[in-house]
């Protein structure tokens, strides 16, 4: 397949509409696009009933190029993550996969404009991320729950308000940083650096007062992340953690046992905030970020040195802290449902504790003079 077929596919799928968020590449289906979470067919000129085998090779070869790297690690590991450009009106992350002895791929269009909170209708505690001078910032998720857009968001406010060096280590480069006060060098992995452990230690010699890692993927960069963020330095990253209690059990378990009390100790020290993020279907179409916000105080330094217990988990230190703009799951699903913007049952589905948002929804519903029960017309027996 030519570049220009390549792009004329490309092109034909975007076009089925502005809201396209993902484009999906697999052998037995026609061409897909995914909207507000879901996958629908996409007519092709000559129509395209199911790809073929040979047909995905084709486009994922076209995608790869000449980048020897990059099917090396296709052939290797069986996948392999790369950037891709539409000449320029998109950019997209690009993985290729196998699958049962054939090849899919799904592109990831990513947004030329570098979003900010506001436009991401973020609540305004986040803005208090942007303030930190030192420590460890992570952005926690399941893929495509916006966390690489979340993270953008507030370099771009670091950039509009701090004259700082800025190094990112990102798996594509998805977001272009121009230069505004800050000052940014932004790498990607597998053309700048092997790997984040490598690209990260590096970075640490570059002089930077900001560094984004575009994961942490492994014990060796979750402990010079730590060491970064020790010597003065303020780290940004992910992880692909649903909460923030799996977020600190996910780091401590990268660690040995008798390494942990260490690592506890360490990690309260360094951990500034802790956003987790869950995209739900909005009423009126679209999708809406559901956020779970920790940031660190005494309690959550004692959780993460002791481990959660009755009275001290996560949960319950961030469902007190709502004062200071920190927000459970379920909190969040409240405070859209009574917004309007997503449903009872869409509440319900991505809460974490249905009990709490259960009878949060009835007093909502009470207040509105709305009933509560879907049982009408019982009587008692004279």
């Amino acid at each position: 397949m030519t570049r220009h077929e390549l792009d004329t596919l490309l092109e034909t799928m975007l076009s089925v509409s502005p809201s396209v968020s993902d484009l999906n590449i697999t052998v037995d289906k026609p061409p897909q696009v995914e909207l507000d979470g879901e996958l629908v067919p996409v007519q092709t000129d000559p129509p395209i009933e199911r790809l073929t085998p040979f047909q995905t090779e084709r486009i994922a070869l076209a995608l790869a190029g000449n980048n020897r790297r990059v099917i090396q690690d296709l052939l290797q590991t069986g996948s392999c993550d790369i950037s891709y450009s539409l000449k320029d009106s998109a950019r997209f992350r690009v993985n290729i996969f196998s699958q049962r002895g054939n090849y899919s791929i799904v592109l990831r269009k990513l947004s030329t404009d570098v979003p900010t909170f506001e436009r991401l209708g973020m609540p305004e505690v986040l803005s208090e991320t942007a303030k930190e001078k030192t420590g460890l910032i992570l952005v926690t998720g399941a893929t495509g729950s916006g966390k690489s857009s979340t993270l953008a968001a507030l370099l771009n406010k670091i950039n509009a308000e701090k004259a700082v060096h800025v190094i990112t280590l990102e798996d594509p480069v998805e977001f272009v940083h121009p230069h505004r006060k800050a000052t940014f060098n932004q790498r990607e992995l597998g053309t700048d650096f092997n790997s984040f452990a490598t690209g990260l230690r590096a970075a640490l010699r570059q002089a930077p007062k900001v560094i984004l890692v575009g994961e942490m993927r492994d014990r060796e960069t979750v402990e010079i992340g730590l060491a970064a963020a020790e010597t003065g330095h303020l780290v940004l990253s992910t992880l692909h953690t649903i909460d923030a209690g799996q977020t600190i059990s996910r780091i401590l378990g990268l660690f040995d046992q008798e390494e942990q009390e260490q690592i506890r100790i360490r990690l309260a020290d360094t951990l500034r905030w802790v956003v987790s993020q869950r995209l739900a279907p909005k009423i009126e179409g679209g999708r809406y970020a559901l956020l779970e916000i920790m940031g660190s105080n005494l309690r959550t330094q004692d959780s993460i040195i002791q481990g959660e217990r009755e009275g001290k988990t996560f949960y319950e230190i961030i469902e007190a802290s709502r004062p200071f703009g920190w927000r459970t799951f379920d909190q969040s699903c409240l405070e859209a449902f009574e917004g309007g913007f997503i449903t009872e049952e869409t509440a319900l589905g991505y809460c974490s504790k249905k009990g709490p948002v259960t009878r949060g929804i009835d007093h909502l519903k009470k207040q509105r003079g709305e009933s509560t029960t879907t049982v009408e017309g019982l009587r008692m027996k004279g």
